[in-house]
C-alpha cells in the first residue's frame, strides 16, 4: 500500500514539475500526507524535487543568476531551521498546515497575474521570500510556493521567473538533502523508498517537460492549482 501511494504521488508530481517547473512538493504532499508521517515524506519530497530540478538544468538561463542570488542567500539561512523543525512536527498539525497552505497559496497563484505588481523591497525582500522558502524546504521540500508567488507578483515574464525559481529550488533541494544526510534524518525506510520515487517520476517528468512546449501553461496551471486547492480543503476537512 505504501509503495503504491509513493509511486502514485511521485508520478503525478514528476509530471507537474516537468510541465510547470514547480509544485513537485505540493503535489507529492497532497498524496503522501494521507499515508506517510512528515519525517518520512519530507526526505522523499526533497529527493524527488532534486531529481526533477536536475533534469531541468539545461533549461536554466544564465542571465537569471543575478536575480536568483538574493533568493538563494536567504534560502541558505532558512534551510537549517527547517531541518531542525522537521523531527518535532506533529503529523496532524502538519496536515492542517499543509491544507491551509494549499487553500491559500493555490488561489493566490490562480489570480497572481491580476494582483498588483510588487516593486518595493528590492533584493532584501527577495531574500526574505527565499528565506521563507528555505525554511519550508528544510521541513519538507516545499521551497517553491513563496518564491514562485513572489516572482509572479514581481511582474517578471514567465521564462525569467521560471528560471529564477528553478535555480533557487535546485540549490535549496541540494542543500536540504545534504543537511538530511549530515543530521541522519534519512532513515533506512526512506532510503528504500528512494528506489520507488526515482523510476516512478522520471518518465512523467520528461513527458511534462515535453508537454510544456505544446500545452498552454496558463490552462494547465489553472487545472493543477484547482486540484491542489480541493486537496487542501479535503485535508482540512479530514481534521474536523
Amino acid at each position: 500500500m505504501v509503495i503504491a501511494v509513493v509511486a502514485l504521488g511521485a508520478a503525478l508530481a514528476g509530471f507537474v514539475q516537468g510541465l510547470s517547473g514547480f509544485a513537485f512538493g505540493l503535489v507529492a504532499w497532497a498524496v503522501w500526507a494521507w499515508a506517510l508521517e512528515p519525517a518520512l515524506a519530507g526526505p522523499l519530497v526533497v529527493f524527488g524535487s532534486l531529481i526533477g530540478q536536475a533534469l531541468a538544468i539545461p533549461q536554466l538561463r544564465l542571465n537569471s543568476l543575478p536575480r536568483a542570488l538574493p533568493f538563494v542567500a536567504g534560502g541558505l539561512l532558512g534551510v537549517p531551521l527547517g531541518i531542525w523543525l522537521l523531527p518535532m512536527l506533529d503529523a496532524r498539525l502538519f496536515k492542517g498546515g499543509l491544507g491551509l497552505l494549499l487553500v491559500v497559496w493555490c488561489p493566490l497563484m490562480l489570480f497572481a497575474n491580476k494582483l498588483p505588481h510588487i516593486t518595493f523591497g528590492g533584493r532584501v525582500a527577495d531574500a526574505v521570500a527565499g528565506g521563507i522558502g528555505g525554511v519550508l524546504g528544510g521541513i519538507g521540500g516545499l521551497t517553491g510556493p513563496v518564491p514562485t508567488l513572489w516572482c509572479t507578483m514581481r511582474g517578471w515574464d514567465r521564462h525569467q521567473a521560471r528560471s529564477v525559481f528553478q535555480t533557487f529550488n535546485l540549490v535549496m533541494h541540494a542543500t536540504t538533502f545534504a543537511g538530511y544526510l549530515l543530521t541522519g534524518t534519512i532513515t533506512a525506510e526512506a532510503g528504500w523508498l528512494f528506489l520507488v520515487v526515482a523510476p516512478a517520476m522520471l518518465v512523467p517528468a520528461l513527458l511534462g517537460a515535453r508537454a510544456y512546449r505544446h500545452v498552454s501553461d496558463a490552462q494547465f496551471r489553472r487545472l493543477v492549482l484547482g486540484l491542489l486547492t480541493v486537496s487542501g480543503v479535503t485535508l482540512l476537512a479530514n481534521l474536523l
